[in-house]
């Protein structure tokens, strides 16, 4: 699925309009459908729903969904921010279509308009959607933060009304339990910076052309099964472990040996034919019980001071539990000397790398990187927000030329050649 920004989603939308062909007014009665029938699912008939409608396109959705609810007999009151500035087209003509339906809509000019929210009520947010490019002030922030004191069930119609989609946000945002979003997530909602405001994300089609999505570059894209597919790669029935090569993992020291049994039990378990750990002496015992499959080779006692014949592995795996003494800067350093092949660094690895510059410039090309927001840091430099550090993840692919996993709920994983893969079902 790719993930595009809220530029490319207008330009979908027209392009939609156009190739279909279609009025505007019949996208926005589309997406009202599409919510309506998700909320007759889960609101009951007897429960009072406010909606609150901005004078734009998410205010016109807001306002088409009201019609729909009430046409279905429930019990719906809204409110619209007095403002002088006039509504967009549909807002208008989707106000006209409400008035035939109810003639009590109230108009919030003040505090003293804001409806009081009763505990067993629901609130939906139609305020802003995708349009959105900078924090909200003045009579829009005063509704949003009297939603959020409601403590009520809260559903956002595309996104949270405050919420920017594809930079960082600030101010007032509505805190939903549910965001109702079409077509595909957006990028701040795979945001961690954002969990306190999207809630249950429900991606709902509206019917927007495949053709757009299908031929339109955005550097994300979140993993599917379609994408997973594409990729994978049966195995032969007369295949055996010399067929898969042998990897090595370079892990653990005394006290920090769990690092080194959960990396090499991965490293077997994702399809290594064999797999070999380089570890302490003292790991010896625990990596034998642990994963009987592995080989195991140890240095002296407590850590890890040599690697011997690397030339010999297919792949390296190098990092979790290794410790932070001169002994694995030592490592690492003649590991990107002596091995041409791919490198996963991890851990301490990254922790080493990034108090030694010289390293850092050594890492050797298309190697794969894997670390933590902490650690990304410590690497590359301290980011303010998750989108700063989306960025320069992928700066930092370009310019090492290596792939970095940047791990999280949604870990991201970027290429060299700019595309990031955002992953969401662990």
């Amino acid at each position: 699925m790719t993930i595009f920004s809220a530029a490319q989603i207008k330009e979908w939308d027209n392009y939609t309009m156009t190739h279909t062909p279609m009025l505007s007014i019949d996208l926005m009665e589309r997406a009202a459908v599409a919510c309506f029938e998700w909320i007759k699912k889960k609101i009951i008939r007897n429960k009072n729903i406010i909606i609150f409608c901005g004078k734009g396109n998410n205010g016109g959705d807001g306002l088409a969904v009201a019609r729909l609810l009430l046409n279905d007999g429930y019990n719906v009151k809204i409110y619209i921010p007095h403002i002088e500035k006039k509504g967009s087209v549909d807002f208008e003509l989707n106000l006209k279509r409400l008035y035939e339906v109810i003639n009590n809509i109230h108009f919030i000019k003040n505090n003293a308009d804001l409806p009081v929210i009763d505990k067993d009520e629901v609130v939906i947010d139609a305020l802003f959607g995708t349009g959105l490019h900078n924090a909200v002030e003045g009579l829009y922030k005063t509704i949003i933060d009297h939603i959020n004191q409601s403590r009520v069930l809260v559903i956002s119609i595309d996104l949270p009304s405050g919420l920017l989609t594809d930079e960082a946000s600030s101010g007032s945002i509505v805190r939903a339990d549910h965001t109702l979003t079409f077509e595909q997530y957006k990028l701040a909602l795979l945001m961690a910076e954002n969990e306190e405001y999207f809630g249950h994300v429900v991606i709902l089609s509206i019917g927007l052309s495949p053709d757009f999505a299908a031929n339109t570059y955005s550097p994300y894209t979140l993993i599917t099964q379609t994408t997973i597919a594409q990729i994978f790669k049966p195995r032969k029935a007369f295949s055996h472990k010399g067929t898969y090569g042998h990897a090595a993992t370079i892990a653990g020291s005394y006290g920090m040996m769990g690092a080194a049994v959960l990396c090499t039990k991965a490293c077997v378990r994702s399809g290594a034919g064999k797999v070999t750990i380089i570890t302490c002496e003292k790991g010896y015992d625990i990596m034998q019980s642990s994963v009987p499959e592995a080989m195991c080779l140890t240095s002296v006692k407590k850590f890890i001071d040599r690697i011997k014949e690397v030339y010999k592995y297919s792949a390296i795996g190098i990092g979790p539990g290794l410790g932070k003494s001169k002994h694995a800067g030592k490592i690492l350093k003649q590991l990107f000397s002596e091995f041409k092949k791919s490198i996963v660094v991890d851990a301490d690895g990254l922790n080493t790398i990034a108090e030694n510059d010289e390293l850092k410039n050594a890492i050797p090309k298309q190697s794969i990187l894997t670390p933590h927001p902490k650690e990304f840091d410590n690497l590359f430099g301290k980011c303010n927000n998750d989108f700063e550090r989306l960025n320069l993840l992928m700066h930092s692919c370009a310019e090492t030329n290596c792939y970095i996993i940047l791990k999280g709920h949604h870990t991201a994983i970027a290429t060299p050649g700019g595309k990031v893969y955002l992953n969401d079902n662990g």
